[in-house]
């Protein structure tokens, strides 16, 4: 049967990503996830394969143990990701408590509003409700211990968020049945997806439905300006 060059096709050839090159953009990647990313979209993203980016991993992670650095890059939840490794743990605590005495901006306590009263709610519904892009508030929120994960959305396979017990003691309620009788004044789950859709030629929000991560930075302290 002919093939390639046979039928006047022109073949493309993947070329293979020297181990250093490889190992640096990996590293780029685990830098602006959110949660674990599996080896088979790593693969995808360097156009690699899949067995060659499992044994780097493996190798990486291996390497950052071996010289006990501040970075935990390990297997979880059926993907990678990196973490702070758990003896710097009072460091990374300081830094951020140190972070949290500052009081939060307006655009933060909307935010933490509609989590809190649509709970568990993803990135990008929260995004709706407020029109604007809330990636670094909610990284604020999460690093200060009002927000966390809180699983997956069965629909869209994004990670939703939930208040926590610190959000409860910072407002000296015992449980969310005593909030305020707000939630009647803000959009149902069906109007906030199509307001979701609907921002989806927007640039500002393509990172929300699956675009490049851009600017992205972990942990930052910068929140949306109103």
């Amino acid at each position: 049967m002919p093939v390639g060059d046979d039928l006047g096709i022109d073949v493309a050839t993947v070329p293979e990503l020297e181990d250093g090159e490889l190992g640096a953009v990996l590293e780029a990647l685990l830098l602006v996830v959110d949660t674990p990313v599996t080896v088979d979209a790593l693969a995808s993203a360097t156009e690699q394969p899949a067995y060659r980016v499992m044994a780097k991993l493996r190798l990486m992670a291996e390497e950052l143990a071996a010289r006990d650095s501040g970075i935990d890059l390990r297997e979880a939840a059926g993907g990678w990701r990196m973490y702070t490794r758990a003896r710097y743990a009072p460091y990374v605590e300081r830094l951020l408590l140190d972070g949290a005495r500052s009081k939060l901006t307006r655009a933060a306590l909307e935010t933490l509003a509609v989590v809190a009263y649509r709970q568990p709610v993803t990135r990008a519904r929260v995004s709706a409700v407020r029109g604007v892009n809330v990636d670094a508030v909610m990284r604020t929120l999460v690093a200060r211990g009002l927000i966390t994960e809180a699983g997956t959305d069965p629909d869209s396979g994004a990670a939703s968020f939930a208040t926590t017990e610190l959000f409860l003691e910072r407002l000296g309620l015992t449980s969310l049945s005593d909030l305020p009788d707000i939630a009647p004044l803000l959009p149902d789950v069906d109007v906030i997806d199509d307001l979701s859709e609907s921002l989806g030629d927007e640039p500002r929000f393509a990172k929300l439905n699956g675009g490049a991560p851009g600017g992205n930075q972990p942990m930052a302290f910068d929140v949306d300006k109103d």
